[in-house]
């Protein structure tokens, strides 16, 4: 069962696309990652699918609703939210806010102690807002989002701030969830990221989709007939595979030169640049 499905979604703002003719689905249980650069409709997807903003042309639906029904209160909460705007009180702690969201969804005290040990921030729960980190925000912030343990997570940048020790935590907790049901629907410009994490990504450029599969399925279509070499004294070499090469391969091999040799697989960095003609930033 398609969890989230997207048709021919346009986004215009004054004279310009932000998303032009969008599709794709994301069955039941899935991580899709949504990657690109800033400013590519990363987020302003995300608001259309929770309903914060209504598209152009097309049409999206989650849970096999129209998006624009996922402000009503029944699907607020099937699902959980993390954007740089997710609100905070200030002045309130870490503890007091996550009261809110456990009164808000009716939860046992214990979900406050559950949801604060998969942030790593058990200790600091006394801690205002207005005193933290941004990377401790955003973990604040996330742990508002799973609180109660939603069907569909949607997560927009969720360790840009983060640290790699925390980020690694928060991948272990997402693995967690996903493995008890969760649909997590995440956007990021972190390849690596994306390669951890996630069953499918989607590459997006200029509002538009360029490609869309597993990352193992990517790199298979995308990978050149490339072999890296390095000799023993130091120097390396990324040649094509032909002819030539194989018997340049077996001369060094037979004077035992060679230190390293493995055939180059690209990353999805690799893609994207080769597919865009850009460096993501």
């Amino acid at each position: 069962m398609d969890v989230i499905q997207v048709e021919h979604i346009r986004k215009r703002f004054g004279n310009k696309d932000a998303l032009a003719d969008v599709s794709f689905s994301i069955p039941k249980g899935e991580i899709f990652g949504f990657l690109g650069p800033s400013g590519s409709g990363k987020t302003t997807l995300i608001k259309i699918l929770t309903a914060q903003l209504n598209p152009t042309s097309g049409q999206a639906s989650v849970f096999n609703q129209p998006a624009e029904m996922m402000d009503q209160s029944a699907q607020k909460m099937r699902f959980g939210i993390l954007t740089d705007n997710s609100g905070l009180y200030e002045r309130l702690s870490i503890e007091e806010n996550l009261e809110l969201f456990r009164q808000l969804y009716d939860l046992p005290r214990s979900s406050i102690d559950k949801v604060l040990q998969f942030v790593n921030l058990s200790g600091e729960r006394k801690k205002k807002v207005n005193l933290l980190s941004k990377g401790m925000r955003q973990r604040v912030m996330l742990a508002c989002a799973i609180i109660h343990e939603p069907e569909l997570l949607f997560l927009d940048e969720p360790t840009s701030a983060l640290d790699p020790v925390n980020s690694a935590h928060i991948y272990k907790g997402l693995r967690y969830l996903n493995e008890k049901g969760t649909t997590i629907f995440l956007t990021t410009h972190d390849m690596a990221e994306a390669e951890l994490i996630c069953n499918r990504v989607a590459i997006l450029y200029q509002g538009q989709i360029q490609t869309i599969g597993s990352p193992k399925e990517l790199k298979r279509q995308h990978r050149e007939n490339i072999v890296s070499v390095e000799l023993i004294n130091g120097e390396a070499y990324d040649l094509p595979i032909d002819e030539g090469t194989a018997d340049q391969i077996a001369d060094w091999m037979k004077r035992g030169l060679v230190d390293r040799l493995e055939t180059k697989e690209p990353s999805l960095g690799d893609i994207f640049i080769k597919m865009t003609g850009s460096e993501l930033l």
